[in-house]
Order: structure tokens, then C-alpha cells, then sequence
């Protein structure tokens, strides 16, 4: 039986998935003291359950200004092609006042950029040098920080080539180039409903 004097607590996956973050915003807000949290004999951080339901409440009487300009959908775009970059960001930026976007020009500066912008939805070629959309998309599986992260490729390829190529990552969805521009707007804004993106 535990003690009484035990506060309430729980492992960080778990505090992840009652606030709907990812471990990483959830570390983050323990290391800016947001979350109270401590380490135990074993080495096993635990956060109390009391402070992740007084986080909860403080995001709930956010005014509904305050509350909208910091839901932010963040969309980041991947392609080595400056003018399919270009075109797909401006698109992007005129969906909706609250989309942010960044393009990248590899998969490399992608990488780089991720734990800066945290990105909800990445646009991304399938056909890059060096580092190509297929190794990308692998990568950003591998890291638990992005499991909510949606992920779209995008490919000129026929079906028959992408079939020779193993077809297209598991887990993300395939749009044909060019992108249809009226399909990317709906959908973002579709996005934009709340806990959509979250």
C-alpha cells in the first residue's frame, strides 16, 4: 500500500498521453518547471498527476484569443525543387491566418530544423539526392517525438515505378505530382478543427 505521504504520480509516456503531447513537450515542460516532476532511487522520473490536471485547467481558461494564436497548425515542406518548394509554402501560408510553414531544401535541413519548428504535417518529396523521402520518413518514424506527426509524400512517379521502388512509405499518405493547390488548402483548414491536429 503506498504511503500516504506519496503524492500521486506518473511516468512521463503517461503524462504524454493524458495531455496529448509528445514525451519531448512533456520533458520540455518539466525542465521549465511547469510540470513537477522528480527522480526516483531507480533513476525513473515521475510527475505528479496534481500538476498535470492544474496544467489542464490553466490550458482550458485560456482566453479564446490567447488559446487560437498559440494553436498554430505547423506544416513543414520538404523538396529539392525550389519552385515546387516555393509554390507549396505560399500555398500553405495563404490556407489560413493560423498556418505557419517552412520549407526545406533536403532531407538533411529537415532533420536539422525539426526540434526547432515541431511540425504537426510534413510535406515531403519521395525523390531527393542523397538522402531521398523514403529514408526520411523512416527516420521520423524511428523518433517517438513524431509518432503524432502526419506525414504526406509527394511523387511524379507512375504507380509502376513506385511499385519498383518498394512503393510508398508505410504510414504516410501519397499525393501525385503536381499537387493539386484547392486539395492542400481544404485539407489544411480541415486541420485546423480543434484537437485535429493536437
Amino acid at each position: 500500500m503506498a504511503s500516504l505521504s506519496t503524492p500521486a504520480c506518473c511516468g512521463t509516456s503517461k503524462a504524454a498521453e493524458l495531455l496529448q503531447l509528445s514525451v519531448g513537450t512533456v520533458q520540455s515542460l518539466v525542465d521549465k518547471k511547469i510540470l513537477l516532476a522528480w527522480i526516483t532511487q531507480g533513476g525513473h522520473r515521475r510527475i505528479s498527476l496534481e500538476s498535470i490536471q492544474n496544467y489542464q485547467l490553466q490550458q482550458q481558461k485560456l482566453p479564446a484569443l490567447e488559446r487560437l494564436m498559440s494553436e498554430r497548425l505547423k506544416v513543414m515542406v520538404v523538396d529539392d525543387d525550389a519552385v515546387t518548394r516555393h509554390l507549396l509554402q505560399d500555398t500553405c501560408l495563404s490556407a489560413h491566418p493560423h498556418v505557419d510553414c517552412c520549407a526545406m531544401s533536403s532531407a538533411i535541413e529537415a532533420l536539422l530544423h525539426l526540434p526547432v519548428f515541431k511540425p504537426h504535417i510534413m510535406l515531403i518529396d519521395l525523390l531527393m539526392p542523397k538522402v531521398d523521402g523514403w529514408e526520411l520518413v523512416k527516420r521520423l518514424q524511428q523518433n517517438e517525438d513524431f509518432s503524432k506527426l502526419q506525414i504526406i509524400t509527394l511523387s511524379a512517379l507512375s504507380l509502376a515505378e513506385l511499385k519498383d521502388r518498394g512503393g510508398p512509405p508505410v504510414g504516410s499518405r501519397l499525393i501525385a505530382k503536381p499537387v493539386d493547390l484547392g486539395w492542400l488548402r481544404g485539407y489544411l483548414v480541415g486541420l485546423l478543427a480543434p484537437q485535429a491536429w493536437a
